[in-house]
């Protein structure tokens, strides 16, 4: 089970989130640290505001792109 941590960017669906993560990588030839960011849909059942920080975990697929869910709001 994985955890991440992330920024609600939308909160527009029933039940859904979209939450962005950030993350260091280091690039393979030049070794500078680059910023990348993902954005995973993730399954709520209270409402989460837009700009707030939420941790997500994995879960079984709920539907075909919704494959985590908010685990807690910090």
């Amino acid at each position: 089970m994985q955890i991440l941590k992330g920024k609600v960017i939308s909160n527009k669906m029933a039940k859904t989130v979209v939450v962005e993560v950030t993350r260091l990588k280091k690039h393979p030839i030049y070794g500078k640290q680059i910023k990348v960011t993902d954005k995973y849909k993730a399954h709520t059942e209270e409402p989460v505001s837009e700009g707030s920080l939420v941790l997500i975990k994995s879960c079984r697929p709920r539907s075909k792109d919704k494959k985590w869910e908010v685990n807690k709001v910090l």
